[in-house]
């Protein structure tokens, strides 16, 4: 190596550098260039994830703001039929009404897609300012009620103050409630 000239310790210091180049610089620079789009890539995937959380929050959101809002409005239309508070509730607005129960018969359910309807056919007698009162405390329940077939007739007055008959369906309704699955048989 002493009596090399001095382009040869050019050209082995070349050949050093390019067997560096070729099997140490260029294989860790590949591998540098990878390291850097799996980094892009994982820093992609954690926008999309920051972004579908905020989505996720945005919908929980929304969930309980609605389960909050279902919850009030249980009290118009309930989840479960409440016969006997509802029967009751009506006779005591009549009773509170001063009017006379002659015919009160709960019928059966109708099936609507997402709740039932159940109509329960009334017949009262009273006067015609207590007819007009059960149906305005009637209008300010916190359940949903209509009223239909409505008829009202006039009768003779006899000793008691009833000077109007009046007959009509009210129809009030409930939530249909979802099947409950029977639990799954293990074996």
């Amino acid at each position: 190596m002493k009596n090399w000239p001095w382009y040869g310790y050019v050209l082995f210091a070349a050949l050093i550098f390019a067997l560096a180049f070729f099997f140490y610089f260029k294989p860790q620079n590949a591998k540098l260039e990878a390291l850097r789009t799996e980094r892009i890539q994982v820093e992609q995937d954690v926008q999309n994830l920051k972004q579908k959380k905020r989505e996720l929050d945005k919908i929980l959101a929304d969930i309980t703001t609605m389960t909050a809002k279902l919850k009030t409005l249980e009290v118009n239309i309930p989840q479960r039929k409440e016969t006997a508070d509802i029967l009751r509730q009506v006779q005591t607005l009549a009773y509170d009404s001063r009017l006379d129960v002659l015919s009160f018969t709960p019928g059966a359910e109708i099936d609507k897609e997402f709740y039932f309807e159940w109509p329960i056919p009334i017949q009262v007698s009273g006067n015609y300012h207590n007819l007009g009162l059960f149906f305005d405390r009637l209008s300010k329940f916190a359940r949903v009620f209509t009223i239909e077939n409505f008829t009202i007739k006039s009768i003779s007055p006899q000793t008691d103050q009833n000077t109007v008959s009046a007959d009509w369906t009210v129809k009030t309704y409930f939530f249909a409630e979802p099947p409950v699955a029977a639990p799954a048989i293990k074996k």
